[in-house]
């Protein structure tokens, strides 16, 4: 006799706080919502989790290239204002990292430009 498919367990986790934790470590826990059940088929949750890993990649990205624009600027005599951007987009990036999950924890689905329509196509979301 074939045993029937048990429903995915319950993780305890409320919608908001799913959407908020999907940004605590970025690319890691984006992915990590991606593939947990039952949160990977629900679209808001999804959303976010690929926001969260879009962003990171983004945030990398931004460093990278502040690295080359440092050297560049060290051929010309004035590297030593990339080294003082990293401190900048750090502090910026943190302070979107606390943002975006305060929004999401709070119900609200805040879009980043230039990332958000990719991210709410992957995860099917209409919001």
């Amino acid at each position: 006799m074939g045993t029937q498919p048990q429903p995915p367990a319950n993780t305890g986790l409320d919608e908001n706080m799913a959407c908020a934790l999907c940004y605590l470590l970025g690319l890691l826990t984006g992915i990590l919502f991606l593939v947990l059940e039952p949160h990977n088929r629900n679209p808001r949750v999804k959303f976010h989790a690929w926001q969260a890993i879009l962003m990171g990649v983004g945030f990398f990205a931004l460093y990278i290239a502040l690295g080359f624009l440092g050297i560049v600027l060290s051929f010309v005599g004035i590297g030593a204002i990339a080294l003082l951007m990293y401190p900048v987009l750090g502090i910026c990036m943190f302070l979107l990292w606390l943002f975006l999950m305060y929004k999401a924890y709070n119900g609200d689905n805040f879009q980043l430009p230039l990332i958000a329509d990719f991210a709410k196509k992957q995860a099917g979301f209409a919001g």
